[in-house]
């Protein structure tokens, strides 16, 4: 499965508006709610923000991957977004992609394939070739191969 499957265009943002950790918390739960609106939004960014205050989710420079446990989900779900501005992170420098996961509890195996498959796709050069993100085709062409 490619994490197309998870990150489809409609969960993709090419201009993320917040300038804050917290902002684009909510605004990437706002994001997938419009997909799945039967999730609950306040229970979606509960764990999220439960999961980010144990340890600050900034991977690698100017990337972060917020994510938690939620069972008003179903499976997993994702969403992605980029700022040409940076968010202000907690982290040495700015983040410039967020790509939020939010999965329910029988999900915890899949959700260690999610994560190794996202690394692998951001720290390949093919990411990096298409930094900033222009359009949302070239973003999912990238998913696709992951």
């Amino acid at each position: 499965m490619p994490l197309s499957d998870i990150f489809g265009q409609e969960l993709i943002k090419l201009d993320l508006e917040s300038k804050t950790k917290d902002a684009v918390f909510a605004e990437l739960i706002e994001t997938i709610a419009l997909q799945y609106p039967e999730y609950d939004r306040d229970e979606m960014l509960k764990a999220v923000i439960s999961r980010e205050n144990r340890m600050n989710t900034a991977i690698l420079a100017g990337i972060a991957v917020p994510h938690g446990y939620c069972n008003v989900v179903g499976g997993i779900v994702g969403a992605m977004g980029f700022s040409r501005a940076g968010i202000e992170y907690g982290s040495l420098k700015p983040v410039h992609i967020v790509v939020m996961l939010l999965m329910d509890n029988l999900s915890r195996e899949y959700h260690l394939w999610v994560l190794s498959r996202l690394l692998a796709l951001l720290t390949s050069k093919s990411f990096a070739a298409i930094q900033p993100a222009k359009s949302l085709q070239a973003v999912q062409d990238l998913l696709d191969h992951f």
